[in-house]
């Protein structure tokens, strides 16, 4: 019973050692070189200006990232579901049942967008 664990106990002690060996690599061959210039903070090329601890972000960032989540997270359950339909041996329940869902997101984005979610300004 155990041996049928083997490859999986074989794969985990590969993996395990491929990521310590790559940590070691990169802490024994990385260039060190410290120097003012390089350990000051910069956003988007420029010097920062002011604390960061006393910016507000706009909750309007977060709710475009969480909207894209939601959408990609559609778009892994559609493959699928176009594979099958591809193939023709998908049932009319299923169809309608993929349908509802498109269409329950359908929705929530025309919801978004009429409360002006989407919009970057």
């Amino acid at each position: 019973m155990l041996l049928s664990y083997l490859p999986v106990l074989i794969m985990i002690g590969f993996v395990s050692f491929m990521a310590i060996a790559v940590l070691l690599m990169s802490a024994v061959f990385s260039p060190k070189n410290p120097y003012h210039e390089k350990l000051i903070a910069w956003e988007c090329g420029l010097e920062p200006v002011g604390e960061a601890n006393k910016g507000r972000f706009r909750v309007h960032f977060f709710v475009i990232s969480i909207l894209f989540v939601i959408f990609d997270v559609e778009t892994l359950y559609l493959f699928p579901w176009a594979t099958l339909l591809a193939d023709k041996s998908i049932s009319g329940f299923i169809f309608v049942e993929m349908i509802i869902f498109v269409a329950v997101l359908a929705l929530g984005l025309i919801y978004a967008w009429a409360k002006g979610a989407l919009e970057w300004v």
